[in-house]
């Protein structure tokens, strides 16, 4: 009787320990979806910064959603009530102490590494790509990339003046050394009434690469595929999972020339 009872009494410790075990599952599991879906994370993607390897220094872009970025933005700038694209700086004597970590890698940094590439945006998802940017206006002689398609697609017009002037840039720099070729560049605007601009002269090489809707993967896939016949294509995406399926399934099909296509897929809510 003594034995059977401390049977049942381990048995009963070991039903408690799993029950444990289970708990404390369930608990990070719900911890981490809140996390990974909620606004914290979606904060904190506004704010991916662009460093390159050349640069001392890095730029913070924030974009304004919501109360958790507006109590940040109040504590760098006192006079945050300004509607402008682009708050100015302002002296201030105390401000808030950041520690960033890293650097750390990303897929797109495999970009330079293809003699063509594909780089597809959507909204903020451009900021991976802004640090590739960065680097080509550097020196883009050094890398094996000798053709890069850039798309972004964006919902307000707006959007696209985060980086208009180091779009510009590069394509400036590139007419200069005889590389036109070198990057396609081509926005869009997937929600408009009527035809829009970036305001401002010095887009005017953005706004004539301005389409209105949205992209027609297929006959954008179609099209990179017969102009670099026989090559191999990385295909990079920081956007929407819509946008992200459809191109990861156009990489995986076949065309009539020769045209591999290598999917790499950015992380992105």
């Amino acid at each position: 009787r003594v034995g059977a009872e401390k049977a049942w009494i381990s048995f009963e410790n070991v039903r408690f320990l799993l029950f444990w075990l289970s708990l404390n599952v369930w608990l990070f599991w719900k911890t981490f979806l809140l996390y990974y879906h909620g606004p914290q994370y979606y904060y904190l993607h506004q704010m991916l910064g662009c460093p390159t390897d050349t640069k001392a220094t890095f730029g913070v872009h924030l974009k304004i959603v919501g109360d958790w970025t507006e109590r940040f933005r109040d504590l760098l700038l006192l006079h945050s009530s300004q509607d402008t694209e682009i708050l100015p700086n302002f002296q201030q004597r105390n401000y808030p102490k950041l520690y960033i970590d890293g650097p750390f890698g990303s897929p797109s940094e495999e970009s330079l590494n293809y003699e063509v590439s594909l780089c597809v945006a959507g909204g903020i998802g451009v900021t991976p790509f802004a640090s590739i940017l960065n680097t080509l206006l550097d020196d883009w002689q050094c890398y094996k990339l000798r053709r890069l398609y850039f798309i972004w697609v964006c919902r307000e017009i707006q959007s696209f003046r985060w980086f208009a002037d180091l779009l510009c840039m590069l394509h400036n720099k590139l007419w200069q050394e005889n590389r036109p070729d070198y990057i396609n560049i081509q926005l869009y605007l997937s929600q408009t009434d009527g035809i829009q601009k970036i305001i401002g002269e010095q887009y005017q090489v953005l706004n004539s690469r301005l389409l209105i809707g949205r992209p027609r993967w297929k006959l954008l896939f179609d099209e990179i595929a017969k102009c670099n016949r026989q090559k191999t294509v990385g295909v990079f995406c920081c956007g929407p999972n819509k946008i992200s399926k459809v191109l990861h399934k156009l990489s995986n099909s076949s065309n009539s020339y020769g045209t591999r296509f290598e999917y790499n897929k950015e992380s992105f809510s």
